[in-house]
């Protein structure tokens, strides 16, 4: 047999490629093709779906997770992938970056302290606050009483320190925190003046978060003494001029 036809046969056997093993990470909800006219970036993302919301939820959990066992030295986009089960490109789909991770989680906060708020204060979903100031600043407080919650923000402060997208994410955070705080002296004191009303907002948020840190043992023991000035000052700060 001439050495072609030996080649050819030996061809005819040889085994094929190893095909690679499936990706067990979900796939992302589809996004829009690159639009030609608008430079080849995306056009507007489709409203999420019930399984897209399922999975950032899942994602924003293994942030938190991260954030609060581990702290900020270790949260990196690998890490919460990994957290989650998922391929890093799966992440970055939802988050492109790190800044924008910690941005939808302190959303997320903001969003679930003003849904408690509202059903302590008996608000409408999605209206501006209301219920008596005193009874505000105790729902606020009472969150601060859940170590986890306050570690959370210690470790996302100490990042925005060093990170400054991440800084942006949490200034934002605050300016829509402070809003909420102005809407309910607007609601309470038409009067105030847009200049008073945003002063006090901001500092009733500077009160009661710098609070966060001695209540919760990070900077000082905390005392019944000093946070009952604490609800009269951050009350009166809440309140209607006389």
């Amino acid at each position: 047999m001439r050495a072609d036809e030996t080649r050819a046969k030996r061809g005819r056997h040889a085994p094929s490629e190893p095909s690679p093993a499936p990706d067990s990470s979900p796939a992302p909800d589809p996004s829009p093709a690159p639009d030609p006219n608008m430079g080849g970036r995306r056009t507007a993302a489709p409203p999420p779906t019930p399984k897209g919301s399922d999975r950032r939820r899942a994602l924003l959990d293994a942030a938190e997770r991260i954030l609060i066992a581990d702290g900020h030295t270790q949260l990196s986009m690998r890490a919460v992938a990994a957290a989650a089960d998922v391929r890093l490109g799966h992440l970055q789909y939802y988050f492109p970056a790190r800044a924008d991770l910690i941005g939808a989680v302190l959303n997320r906060a903001l969003e679930r302290s003003l849904h408690r708020l509202a059903e302590l204060t008996g608000s409408p979903e999605g209206a501006p606050l209301d219920g008596e100031p005193a009874q505000l600043v105790r729902g606020i407080l009472a969150e601060q009483d859940e170590p986890e919650l306050t570690r959370l923000f210690a470790e996302i402060w100490a990042l925005a320190a060093r990170d400054d997208a991440i800084a942006d994410a949490v200034r934002a955070f605050y300016r829509d925190y402070t809003a909420q705080v102005a809407a309910f002296l607007r609601r309470h004191d038409p009067g105030l003046s847009d200049r008073v009303c945003q002063a006090r907002a901001e500092t009733f948020v500077m009160l009661v978060e710098g609070a966060a840190l001695f209540r919760s043992g990070i900077a000082s023991e905390r005392s019944d003494d000093t946070d009952a000035e604490l609800m009269r000052m951050a009350a009166r700060l809440l309140a209607p001029e006389v």
